[in-house]
Formats: structure tokens, C-alpha cells, sequence
């Protein structure tokens, strides 16, 4: 912070002149020098406090908002609330002489020596503002920054009549996630093939899964995709809430941009750029610790005339390139607010937040859980809890609870295939010769696998079960389930001659007998079209 004379230092002789006339210094024939020294001396040794009670109300809420802000405010920010400091040179200064009729607060503020304009660097680089210089700033009491000092203007509400109680999905889905990066790798291109055996099937919720994982160094990047790391097994043999603060930390840090995941907004162009992390803070800042219901609009309502500038301290609304998609439109100016902070602050509250188990929703309203409060008052997270153990049963299937421990589920996906997520139901898994194969291949024999799941299911398993595994070991496989298009013929003529035909011959496979034969992959809707050009009409049983 800058003090009076370095302030003053900036002024031209001509607005010294006229400041030193409000505070009746006679300055006329003083050199700039003597100028700045004297009214530094005078703007000292006032009282701030006191005189604000005898300037215009709105100029005095002016200064006592710069104060509040801790003494400076970036001049688009400062304009909108308080006006413009018209620059003029001084002719126009003479022939318009605006400290008599200023046309703003601010105007008249600067005009009295209570409001100064410069540079300094803030989270987005160099930035103009307006600013109280030292020993004026001093004389107000310190700003309250206190997460529960911004956020006491809330107010409860009833609590809705329909919820959705947060839940710890996250942690089981990253598990899952886990176990499919162990299996095969995972890209990008293959995620889609992963969800529906998670139980948040929400679009975009996988990747930022996947990107918490590889900012924690959960996951690692290879040539085949992602695979778990070493700290990953740490990470699943913890406690459940333990693993969900982990993530919830990790999020608070990350650098993934909710801004260009928020629902009905594309972020587009070049040239600008946002921090994901002011906006978490801003958010996180103005949550009441209190486990109770409060208003969303009340929420964004709040942060907007505290903290309106908190994802552009700049308080520039006019550079980014914010689509809105549903009315096909650029987002500029403060009047955006509302949908672009507006929209971003709400999206971290339905998803992040409640994904992580933070906050419970209610229609337009939300309340922080008992995790929630503890994760934001620092407060150890709840004990372990006891953990149930996998179910094997008589046909080589698993069964993997949701309070199974999440390391015995992603050793469960190494021995057996998953199957797909069923809401209510615990995880199934399925031991198949392929699986065993996979296994083996990985350094987990058979005998390691039968040990494994015993160790699991704390008891011996199912006789059958054990049988099979070692039928596995000693004969391979031995038999193949496969789900075929089979094409049957009234006369086995017509089926020697599809075969010996040049141009339906590649779309058949294995021979069923003299009337059947398999067709190859998905080439039936091929065939048809081919053997109906023969003259030849084939009907599709579904």
C-alpha cells in the first residue's frame, strides 16, 4: 500500500492545487514538491472517521467500502458501484472545474484526496485501481475475513420436501476407474465403455474423477492409457471417509475448470484464460458451517454484492468468450453476471460438492453435510467403520458390497470380470477362464486367486467354486459362450449356393449342420441387403 506523499506524487500540479483549496491550504505559487508535502501532512493528521460524517453519504459509503475491501478495489469494479474519475487535462480542468459538480462519488472523492488510482499485480497480472493510501487505510478496522464473518448474512430455510442426500459414489466410482486402468488401461476413448458399471453415470463426472486421480498420482499416464499407481493402494485400503477428504482436498487444489463443464455454457475463443481456484475459494468462503438448509439464489445473491469480481479480480466482464448455448449468444458485461458466475457457482455446489458427499440438495436450496462441516472446520474425518466382507458363491460369481473395503473390490476386478452396475445391488463379478487367464498373466495363479477368496469372504469358498478354478488350471479353457447372428434355410441348397457366392461368401462363418450357419460380427444387415439384391429376402427374428 502506497503512503500519502507516493499517492499525491502522481497528481499534477493543477489537482493538488485544488484538493489543498477543499482542506483550505493556499498551495498557489508552491512548487510541486511543497505542494505534495503539505497536503501529505494535512490528509495525515485528519481524523477520517469524523470527517466522513460531513461529505456526501454516498462519497463516505465509497471510502468505507475501499476500507472494507482492505483498501483497494480494481477501477471496473469501483466504477460500477461508486462512478467514473473523469481524467481531463488542465484547460479542461480550468474551463470545467468538475470538483464543483462532480458527476460521481468517486469524482468527488478525488477531488478531496481520499481516492488515489494505480497499478499492481493480482491473480490475473497487472491491474488498475483505486486505492486509500496508508495512513488513511489504517484508520478503519481491520476487514473481517473469516469464512463464517462473510457468510452470517445467510439465512436457514424450511427444509425442502424432496432431497438428494449426498452420498460417498465418488469414491467407489474412482475404485472402479481404478480397477478398469489396472485391467486394460484406460484412454479417453475407452471411458465411455466404463460407465455403466459406475454408479454416477452423470456425463463429464469419470473425467474429473480420472483428473483428481492423476493430480493425486492415483493414476499414471503410459503408452497403453492410464494405469495405477503405487499410492493408489494406499488410497483404497483407507477408510471410507478418509478417502472422500482426500479427494475433496485434491479438488479444492485442482486444476480442472469447472467454468468449461458448467451446464448450458461453452468457453470458446483464445486469449484469456480463468483460475478455477478463486472460484472455489469464493464459494467455500461464504458456506456457513451450520448443517442446515440455505437458499442457492440466496447463495449466489450474497457472493454477488460481497464478491462479485471473485473470477475476475480485474472486474473486466468485456475479453472472455462465454457462449451461452441455449440462446446461441456471447456472455459480456457486468449485467452477464448471473449467468455466467451466476451459473458456475451453483454447478460447483450440484456437482463437485454434492459429488463429493459435501452438500445435500434440495430443490433451488442446499445443506452442508456432517462430513461437509468437518471437512471446512479442518475437524478429522469419522472412524474407519467396519468393513463386510465379499460373498463367493456356488457359481464362481462374487459378491462385493457397497461396505466391502474398496482394496478388496479392485483385488476382486483382477481375478474376475465386472458386470454392470445395478442401483440397490451389490458389485458382481464373475470368475471366467478368461479371467483367470488375466490373472495368471499378472502373477496371480490359481492358487493365489482360491487363497484370495478366502481371505476375502473370511470362509472357505463354495466347493463347486474352488473345483472350477482348478478344472481351469489343469485343462484350460474348455468351453466359449458367444453371442452370434445364426442363419437358417429351408433347403440346403440356397445355403451352398450364399456360400459359393463371391459376394455373400465373406459374411459367412461356421456351418450349424446342412439348413445354419453363423454370420460373421454385425455383417447380417449387409447380407440382407446383398442376398435381396440376389432376389433372395431374409426375415430378422429380434
Amino acid at each position: 500500500m502506497r503512503t500519502l506523499e507516493q499517492a499525491l506524487i502522481d497528481h499534477d500540479l493543477l489537482t493538488l492545487r485544488i484538493i489543498g483549496e477543499w482542506w483550505e491550504l493556499d498551495l498557489t505559487g508552491a512548487d510541486k514538491a511543497s505542494c505534495v508535502q503539505s497536503l501529505a501532512t494535512r490528509l495525515a493528521a485528519l481524523n477520517i472517521i469524523e470527517e466522513l460524517k460531513f461529505i456526501d453519504t454516498n462519497e463516505a459509503a465509497a471510502v468505507e467500502a475501499l476500507a472494507r475491501a482492505g483498501g483497494r478495489i480494481p477501477v471496473s469494479a469501483f466504477r460500477r458501484q461508486h462512478g467514473e474519475v473523469r481524467q481531463m487535462g488542465q484547460s479542461r480542468l480550468e474551463r470545467e472545474e468538475p470538483w464543483l459538480d462532480p458527476v460521481s462519488p468517486a469524482e468527488g472523492l478525488w477531488y478531496k484526496g481520499f481516492l488515489f488510482q494505480g497499478f499492481d499485480e493480482a491473480d490475473e497480472g497487472l491491474v488498475e485501481f483505486f486505492y486509500l493510501p496508508e495512513e488513511i487505510a489504517v484508520q478503519f478496522p481491520a476487514p473481517e475475513t473469516t469464512p463464517e464473518a462473510q457468510s452470517t448474512t445467510l439465512t436457514p430455510v424450511p427444509p425442502p420436501e424432496q432431497t438428494s442426500l449426498a452420498g460417498s459414489s465418488a469414491v467407489d466410482d474412482l475404485t472402479t476407474l481404478l480397477a478398469f486402468a489396472q485391467r486394460d488401461g484406460l484412454t479417453a476413448e475407452g471411458l465411455a465403455a466404463v460407465y455403466p458399471y459406475l454408479q454416477n453415470q452423470i456425463a463429464g463426472r469419470a473425467e474429473w474423477l480420472l483428473a483428481l486421480g492423476v493430480e493425486l498420482d492415483y493414476l499414471r499416464r503410459t503408452d497403453n492409457g492410464l494405469k495405477p499407481s503405487r499410492s493408489s493402494v494406499d488410497w483404497l485400503k483407507e477408510g471410507r471417509e478418509t478417502q472422500l477428504r482426500l479427494l475433496a482436498d485434491a479438488w479444492q487444489t485442482s486444476s480442472w475448470n469447472e467454468l468449461c463443464h458448467t451446464p448450458g455454457l461453452r468457453c470458446a475463443g483464445s486469449g484469456w484464460s480463468n483460475d478455477p481456484l478463486l472460484a472455489r475459494k469464493a464459494l467455500l468462503a461464504a458456506l456457513p458451517r451450520r448443517q442446515v438448509w440455505f437458499s442457492l439464489d440466496a447463495l449466489t445473491d450474497h457472493i454477488q454484492e460481497t464478491n462479485p469480481d471473485f473470477q475476475r479480480p480485474g472486474g473486466n466482464y468485456d475479453t472472455w468468450y462465454i457462449l451461452d448455448l441455449a440462446r446461441d449468444a456471447y456472455l459480456t458485461g457486468f449485467e452477464s453476471w448471473s449467468l455466467v458466475e451466476g451459473r458456475l457457482l451453483r454447478y460447483l455446489v450440484q456437482g463437485p460438492l454434492h459429488w463429493l458427499g459435501m452438500v445435500d440438495l434440495g430443490e433451488n436450496c442446499y445443506r452442508l453435510t456432517e462430513q461437509g462441516v468437518a471437512w471446512l472446520t479442518d475437524a478429522e474425518p469419522a472412524g474407519r467403520g467396519v468393513e463386510v466382507p465379499l460373498v463367493v458363491q456356488a457359481d464362481a460369481s462374487l459378491l462385493v458390497p457397497h461396505n466391502a473395503g474398496r482394496y478388496q473390490r479392485f483385488q476382486a476386478a483382477r481375478v474376475a470380470d465386472p458386470r454392470p452396475y445395478t442401483a440397490g445391488k451389490p458389485y458382481l463379478y464373475q470368475i471366467t477362464p478368461q479371467s483367470l487367464l488375466r490373472a495368471q498373466e499378472a502373477g496371480i495363479g490359481p492358487q493365489r486367486v482360491v487363497q484370495f477368496l478366502e481371505k476375502a469372504g473370511q470362509r472357505k469358498i463354495p466347493a463347486s467354486t474352488r473345483r472350477a478354478i482348478e478344472r481351469w488350471q489343469e485343462k484350460g479353457m474348455e468351453g466359449r459362450l458367444e453371442q452370434v447372428v445364426i442363419l437358417r434355410v429351408r433347403d440346403a441348397a440356397i445355403l451352398e449356393t450364399l456360400q459359393n457366392n463371391p459376394k455373400t461368401q465373406p459374411y459367412l462363418g461356421e456351418r450349424l449342420g446342412d439348413l445354419a450357419v453363423i454370420v460373421n460380427g454385425q455383417d447380417w444387415g449387409q447380407l440382407q441387403h446383398i442376398t435381396a439384391q440376389l432376389g433372395l429376402l431374409l426375415d430378422l427374428v429380434e
